[in-house]
């Protein structure tokens, strides 16, 4: 390989933190040792693995006994769970409900106006969720639609994606402050019989009107036959008789039982368009088996969840870190999972608004971007140490990698050195967490994600394909799938292939 084309390591960060004993001693994973044991088992024997997991923490109408299989491997297709036949938000709701947590917290809803907030039991979201399911087949909607969901951070937005995949609908969510461009590029790929958004949402104190957006994206999509209004903020919305319905009515004709679809393993669960930078936005598509299989138990592990924890991740819905550790990882495991509506600039001086939160919700895991913690930084130490965050035992970080000085900050000030930092990586395309530290295993390191995941299989290249040595760079590759892995390219899949 040509010299001026190596990738350079720029990191040396010599410093190691392990974590507090009394976090030791209730986690699931106690050492790096018994990490390392665990993972060599998942990567020798993955079927065994996957197998048991899928059986020890999910709900199956018909449980799998075929773990992963190439159906044609020069044309990357792959299942994991082939013969598995279940539903996501059974494994969401029903199965919790049933195993005595009905009156447990499972929704925390925060409004970016101070005053507004919601909380949902295990019980009130099932019946939230039918009556939206039953919103949904109302409309026409049927096992194997499209539905795209334009939609701010408001409880309905994890409602209604719930309610889709319950009646076996594909959801496809579109990040809400996306452009009227934006949301009709997606709506015209994956053909979305239903659009759902609502009338306009808050941000920074303003009343943005989303539903004026949602009709200039509906111009000449003639496959859009209803459109679902959510009423968010109470403004005047332009309306279109016989295709514009509003939620709330259609809500109040309903009763709130709704069997669910089962849906076999392989089925699409959701469809999640990336932005695009190698050409036009590719639409993502996950199945149902390996998706819920693979985000339930990273959530548990790599958040180290215990009940009675509350955990919040600050993302949006409409970025799949949302979706796997907001809605479906945590809710799936039985958790407390917070969804907050603003920023952290959100009517507060100083950025201060996550910590009057973990205040507020005595937040116990915290999980948020790097953009936001260095944002954040800016303003000092006092906005933070002015609440108290003595709840919290652990901290994350998603989205991009974070710099030591950035780490360091949040491990002494918001985490006072006593929680541990899991710095995962992962994309839209990994389903999950792929890279992280795992809290009561590992020594954490500044910028670092350190090990592979259980059943994750890493190997180094270089460009011409050539493993390269220790500390050198080079193209981060995974040997095998694994069951979060994406299926394809929706409507394109050699597109998937060439990628």
């Amino acid at each position: 390989m040509l010299e001026d084309k190596k990738i350079t390591v720029y990191s040396d960060e010599k410093r190691r933190f392990d974590p507090p004993q009394s976090f030791v001693d209730k986690a699931y994973v106690k050492s790096h040792d018994e990490r390392m044991k665990i993972w060599k088992e998942s990567v020798e024997n993955p079927d065994e693995f996957w197998l048991k997991a899928a059986k020890e923490l999910c709900y199956w109408k018909k449980e799998p006994t075929k773990g992963f299989e190439w159906e044609d491997i020069e044309n990357i297709r792959f299942s994991w769970f082939k013969d598995g036949v279940t539903n996501m938000a059974y494994n969401c709701l029903d199965k919790q409900v049933e195993a005595g947590r009905g009156d447990q917290i499972a929704l925390i809803w925060q409004g970016e106006p101070l005053e507004e907030s919601k909380t949902y039991t295990y019980s009130e979201l099932l019946s939230e969720v039918n009556k939206a399911a039953n919103v949904l087949k109302n409309l026409g909607v049927k096992k194997g639609d499209n539905i795209t969901m334009y939609l701010p951070m408001i409880p309905e937005l994890a409602i209604i994606m719930l309610a889709c995949v319950r009646i076996g609908a594909v959801h496809s969510i579109v990040f809400g402050g996306f452009s009227a461009e934006s949301v009709k590029d997606r709506i015209l790929d994956c053909e979305g019989k239903v659009l759902v958004t609502a009338d306009g949402y808050y941000r920074a104190g303003k009343t943005i009107p989303q539903k004026k957006g949602a009709d200039i994206a509906l111009v000449d999509t003639p496959m859009v036959e209803k459109v679902l209004v959510v009423k968010r903020v109470g403004i005047d919305v332009p309306w279109t008789e016989g295709r514009d319905v509003w939620y709330h009515e259609e809500y109040a004709k309903v009763d709130d039982k709704c069997e669910p679809e089962w849906i076999d393993a392989e089925d699409p669960l959701f469809i999640l368009y990336t932005s695009g930078s190698t050409g036009k936005p590719k639409g993502v598509l996950h199945t149902t088996g390996g998706y819920m299989v693979y985000t339930t138990h990273t959530f548990k592990h790599i958040f180290d969840y215990h009940p009675g924890d509350v955990y919040w991740c600050t993302a949006d819905i409409g970025w799949i870190t949302g979706h796997s550790y907001i809605v479906y990882g945590p809710l799936s495991a039985g958790a407390t999972t917070l969804m907050f509506e603003g920023t952290p600039a959100s009517e507060v001086e100083n950025m201060e608004r996550f910590w009057l939160e973990v205040q507020r919700w005595k937040v116990n895991q915290f999980y948020t971007a790097p953009t936001a913690i260095r944002a954040i930084m800016r303003f000092g130490d006092e906005p933070v140490l002015k609440y108290d965050m003595s709840s919290l035992n652990l901290l994350g970080t998603v989205g991009e990698p974070i710099n030591p000085e950035a780490w360091m900050w949040y491990h002494e000030i918001v985490g006072k050195e006593k929680c541990p930092i899991v710095d995962t990586y992962w994309q839209t395309e990994t389903g999950g967490v792929i890279l992280t530290p795992l809290p009561g295993a590992n020594a954490t390191i500044p910028g670092s994600t350190t090990f592979p995941y259980f059943g994750i299989d890493p190997i180094i290249v270089a460009e011409d394909g050539v493993p390269v040595g220790a500390n050198e760079g080079g193209y981060l590759c995974m040997k095998k799938p694994w069951p979060g892995l994406m299926r394809t390219v929706y409507g394109d899949h050699k597109r998937w292939v060439d990628t």
